[in-house]
């Protein structure tokens, strides 16, 4: 069935569909630096979010998911958006309606939608960014709003942090509103100035594996790792005339670090700094073509999101040393943690029994059987020209 056919069925007949796609999103290296003013380094993924939509003359919403459809449509009234926990994935677009309102940005069209999803749910690839990015652009359309990407993805984000109550950094709305094909974003989180930097892996492959742990990330440590790189911040702020960890070098951070009164929030620091230098000098490597000095940095990242920033737990872990041991030229968790994905980079005609020798040797260590996606970088969020089949 094709994503028309499927919106006449829920829908029924009428004016034109319009269609809509937002990609998921990988972090290549930089992870939980993007609310700390660090630099990240993520891509738009060749998965996403599509919806098929049309146009309403009233301020209806009518949201229905393929991916969810035992929650049936969700019908809400554009004056009256509020959080509804039993309302599920659709507090997203919902979320995006009501932020622009408040933004001052009149809707007077509201909207039929079925989205479908192709991001694996719950693996950390940002499907809650992606569906919000779609949103975005799709009400910007019906609605002829005069708004620019990098303006919709702080929409996004307010969404999130807001409406959702999520206090996610830039970097996920970022990617996945401005991605380009084939490039990756360097992305300053706090100037939010970036530059694109060509993919060239010619002999290499990208390869998303999921560890099928899932983990809710409002319900994770995420909000207490935010609370104590501020606290470092605030203490180091007292020393130095910094805005973020960001703006720490190597020597400043191992000479001012003693005035970081608890050791889990130095820990949480230095993994900051730190982080943040790897990025930019993961990203010269690339583009010197070291793809081996890369994969180390990703190694080296991973080390440090486990010992420093305790953020991996034993499915992770288990993932990426399997990956190590079976040939991967780097491989890091990417995301939040406490489950979701990792990336690694791996030869091309080794793919096969890359993959199979990594998910035998995590099923024996965790009991779970990984999933894995050779995937490719992708466009940002925008309007389809023709028709999805799913």
């Amino acid at each position: 069935m094709n994503l028309a056919e499927t919106f006449q069925a829920i829908f029924g007949e009428g004016s034109a569909i319009q269609y809509f796609f937002a990609p998921g999103r990988v972090n290549l290296i930089g992870e939980h630096i993007d609310y700390n003013g660090g630099h990240v380094f993520p891509c738009a993924l060749d998965v996403g979010t599509y919806a098929a939509a049309r146009k309403r003359t009233d301020r209806t919403l009518r949201l229905y998911s393929t991916n969810f459809q035992s929650l049936g449509v969700v019908e809400v009234n554009m004056d009256r958006l509020t959080f509804d926990s039993n309302h599920d994935w659709a507090n997203y677009p919902k979320g995006v309606a009501a932020t622009l309102i408040e933004s001052g940005y009149s809707l007077e069209n509201g909207a039929d939608v079925v989205f479908y999803g192709n991001i694996p749910n719950g693996a950390g690839l940002s499907s809650s960014a992606s569906i919000e990015l779609t949103t975005c652009v799709l009400l910007r359309d019906f609605n002829e709003l005069e708004l620019s990407m990098t303006e919709l993805v702080k929409i996004a984000q307010r969404a999130e942090n807001e409406f959702v109550g999520v206090n996610c950094g830039i970097m996920d709305q970022f990617a996945i509103g401005m991605g380009k094909q084939d490039h990756a974003l360097l992305l300053d989180c706090q100037t939010l100035e970036y530059q694109y930097s060509p993919i060239h892996l010619e002999d290499e492959v990208l390869v998303i594996a999921n560890t099928n742990k899932q983990r809710g990330l409002a319900d994770s440590a995420y909000n207490t790792r935010r609370e104590e790189c501020e606290r470092a911040l605030v203490e180091l702020q007292q020393h130095i005339d910094i805005a973020s960890l960001g703006d720490l070098s190597s020597e400043e951070f191992e000479r001012l670090s003693p005035h970081i009164k608890q050791e889990a929030d130095r820990k949480r620091a230095r993994h900051a700094v730190y982080e943040n230098l790897r990025t930019i000098e993961a990203v010269n490597k690339l583009k010197a073509g070291d793809i081996k000095g890369f994969g180390n940095l990703m190694n080296a990242s991973h080390l440090s999101l486990r010992n420093d920033y305790e953020v991996t737990g034993k499915e992770l872990d288990a993932l990426v040393e399997a990956s190590w041991e079976e040939g991967a030229l780097g491989a890091r968790m990417t995301g939040a943690g406490f489950g979701g994905c990792t990336i690694s980079i791996v030869k091309k005609n080794d793919i096969e029994r890359y993959m199979k020798a990594v998910g035998r040797k995590y099923f024996n260590q965790t009991g779970l059987h990984a999933d894995f996606y050779v995937v490719n970088v992708s466009d940002g969020a925008k309007k389809l020209t023709e028709g999805v089949t799913i």
